[in-house]
């Protein structure tokens, strides 16, 4: 496990911007040193271990781009279309035993390794076959024109994929074309996500006429398993000081990170707080964030703590720019910035300076083809529905004050947020 300093989430300043909250977790949070060793096919999503260098060229041999003809650059027409004797015929997969002779065109096909001495590919759409069963070739031919040459996409020993990466399909389909069936990941990261207050009850129970069922656990641990983290589910911990703090001591050594949401205000039954500074420390973060604001960091025997807003759409946004960039930096994964989409707002929307606010919002395509950018129409952050029946948040700046209808803003789809 990450072993944290207990000072690790202190912060001096009245309120945090969100660029100073990731600046800070990236900054001072210890990534895992365990790795494991998956299978190619289980890669994808996992954090890389360790730098992965080109161990052969790609392509690993000159070949052809195209079906066509394969020739000598010496011999291309000049000025009008010449006849060529087609000597041999190369399929993929195939090996190009013999030289090519000078006049001669070779048949070749996408993907075939050039004949030795030929540099150029003509495109079978682009030539013709006389009665006699010559290539007649057009003049204007650029040398080395639909030929890839070994190495062309990746030379050998290149640095190909960075420790830290979070790696894609694409990124397996290279590791792959090296012809790797293994790779070194960071193993995954463990966390512990509970809730507490008893006006809730998980689906399924039996709820009383004053509680709820308890949402914001089962949201969190779904996007947990989106960033490929093991999560223990702790269900719903008693409510108060004395439960919460021997839970928390209890599950820390074998977590990297512990997880709630609400509870952690000054309030009389708003026990969290107590209790994980009886377990070790707490930092309450005042972000300049809406939705958002209050969020809870602390240390629980080296063990990062993080108490996020209760109201849903408050947890989801905190979640992002907090426990998402603690994730990522426990599995040692570069931090990427998530960058806006710019599309047209098709709403008025006015904010405090020096806040970041997240809008909920829908796409839709204009009738001159521009995307917008609509408004859900309620206001409030317990309002589940605004995320369900909306595609992104659009970002407002620290420096925006207003927003018009027709102006560029920045949008977030859901997907780029996990």
């Amino acid at each position: 496990m990450a072993q944290l300093s207990d000072d690790c989430f202190a912060f001096g300043g009245p309120m945090m911007s969100v660029d100073e909250a990731v600046g800070l977790i990236a900054a001072r949070v210890t990534r895992v040193e365990e790795l494991e060793t998956v299978a190619l096919n289980a890669a994808d999503g996992r954090i890389l271990a360790r730098d992965i260098a080109a161990p052969l060229p790609l392509p690993p041999f000159t070949n052809s781009a195209v079906d066509g003809y394969a020739v000598r650059s010496l011999d291309l027409p000049k000025g009008a279309e010449a006849a060529f004797a087609v000597a041999g015929r190369i399929q993929a997969g195939a090996s190009a035993s013999e030289a090519i002779q000078p006049g001669h065109a070779v048949r070749i096909f996408t993907g075939a390794p050039m004949p030795e001495g030929a540099d150029t590919v003509f495109m079978q759409e682009d030539v013709r076959l006389d009665s006699e069963g010559w290539v007649v070739l057009p003049a204007g031919l650029k040398p080395g024109a639909n030929v890839r040459p070994a190495g062309e996409d990746i030379p050998m020993g290149t640095a190909a994929l960075a420790r830290g990466r979070r790696l894609r399909p694409q990124d397996v389909a290279l590791a792959a074309a090296f012809g790797l069936t293994e790779i070194d990941v960071t193993r995954r990261i463990r966390v512990a996500v509970f809730s507490t207050g008893n006006e809730l009850v998980s689906p399924g129970a039996q709820r009383g006429p004053a509680q709820l069922f308890d949402s914001n656990r089962f949201m969190l641990m779904a996007m947990l398993g989106r960033l490929g983290c093991e999560i223990s589910d702790l269900g719903i911990i008693s409510d108060d000081r004395a439960s919460l703090a021997r839970g928390l001591k209890q599950v820390a050594d074998s977590h990297d990170l512990l997880l709630t949401t609400g509870g952690v205000s000054t309030g009389e039954e708003d026990h969290v707080k107590a209790a994980v500074e009886g377990a070790g420390r707490l930092v309450l973060w005042r972000m300049a964030i809406k939705p958002g604001r209050p969020v809870a960091m602390g240390i629980i025997g080296g063990t990062p703590f993080i108490g996020l807003p209760g109201n849903p759409v408050a947890s989801f946004v905190t979640f992002v720019h907090v426990v998402r960039p603690t994730v990522l930096a426990l599995a040692g994964a570069l931090q990427q910035p998530i960058v806006p989409m710019p599309v047209r707002a098709a709403f008025a929307y006015k904010k405090k300076i020096a806040r970041r606010e997240y809008v909920r919002a829908s796409l839709r395509r204009a009738t001159d083809g521009v995307l917008e950018a609509t408004k859900f129409p309620r206001e409030g952050a317990g309002l589940l529905s605004s995320l369900v029946d909306t595609d992104g948040l659009v970002e407002l700046g620290e420096d925006i004050a207003q927003v018009e209808p027709g102006q560029t803003v920045g949008f977030l789809g859901y997907a780029s947020l996990m």
